[in-house]
């Protein structure tokens, strides 16, 4: 399975080289000495070897996943590259924040972004003991994740959402939401997370930056209710609708990450699917079928900082 995987993403980023859209700078390449090329070529080559590198060296439950998260094909998508500054919204255990560091490497830097404390409150889940904890989060987070990769020096900074500082105004040149915006949305009613969070993502980055979105998605056609972040499901109109409101354009979409057997019906939480499988605890017919689904139906879209 492993083997199998790797291959996969070996074949996914050549395939995604093979594909990419002839540039200014690649059209240019064609008039430089023999050279100057094969160097630039090899300079490319080798930031898609080493990312092939950094997901290969992930442990296989994390590899097992790969078939559904598509992690190259979704970095490439988003145009991550070694040396950027890329912000990660609730990065908690760091399955793509182990990925990113690495690939970032030296001169990269990585900032996570988490939810307000104030919102943490209202899960409902969380101890009083815990939600102290979460109050020295920005110092503590950076602080465990210069742990998870030996001999990295990534720079590593956190902030939370609403209390973004300001000498990092226009300091990112991407921010990613990977299955983030529902919880900022579901508490709409006691706050609007949802636009914090959008707004300080176009704060943060540079002129010309981007924003990746990977969100459970609802179908368009299903009840406004079963799409307003509880269930973990938004709808895609509804994600462009508030980018395009704080002032991003929307670039592109893809359906790499779409999962056409997952079609949820009234009740139905994203969770009841992999890898969390909530609700099937002892019934094994019931998580069979969930696994058999998959994790979720899920919208990738690419969202651009105006340069003007």
């Amino acid at each position: 399975m492993r083997h199998f995987i790797l291959l996969s993403v070996i074949v996914a980023l050549s395939a995604c080289a093979e594909t990419k859209p002839e540039t200014a700078s690649q059209a240019t390449n064609d008039n430089l000495p023999e050279a100057v090329t094969t160097a630039a070529e090899t300079t490319a080559n080798t930031k898609s070897m080493n990312l092939a590198a950094v997901l290969a060296a992930q442990p296989e439950e994390v590899q097992a996943r790969y078939v559904y998260r598509h992690p190259a094909e979704t970095l490439a998508f988003f145009g991550i590259e070694p040396g950027m500054t890329v912000v990660e919204a609730l990065p908690g255990g760091g399955w793509y924040s182990k990925l990113l560091l690495p690939y970032l490497g030296d001169d990269g830097a990585l900032i996570g972004a988490n939810y307000a404390h104030s919102m943490l409150k209202l899960f409902g889940f969380y101890s009083e003991e815990r939600l102290k904890e979460m109050e020295t989060w920005t110092s503590d987070w950076p602080t465990q994740a210069a742990t998870w990769i030996p001999d990295n020096n990534t720079s590593i900074t956190a902030f939370t959402f609403g209390n973004l500082p300001q000498t990092e105004a226009g300091s990112a040149d991407a921010v990613l939401f990977v299955r983030a915006l529902h919880n900022l949305a579901r508490f709409r009613d006691e706050d609007d997370f949802l636009r914090t969070a959008i707004t300080d993502a176009y704060k943060i980055l540079k002129p010309g930056g981007v924003v990746g979105v990977v969100q459970h998605r609802m179908r368009e056609e299903a009840p406004d209710a079963w799409a307003m972040g509880d269930r973990g499901y938004l709808k895609q109109s509804y994600v462009i609708e508030q980018m395009q409101q704080a002032g991003f354009v929307l670039e592109d979409s893809s359906e790499l990450n779409a999962n056409a057997l997952d079609i949820p019906e009234d009740g139905d939480r994203v969770w009841r699917l992999p890898p969390t499988l909530s609700g099937s605890k002892d019934k094994p017919e019931v998580a069979a079928a969930m696994t058999a689904i998959g994790e979720s139906n899920r919208m990738t879209l690419r969202f651009r900082k105006p340069t003007t």
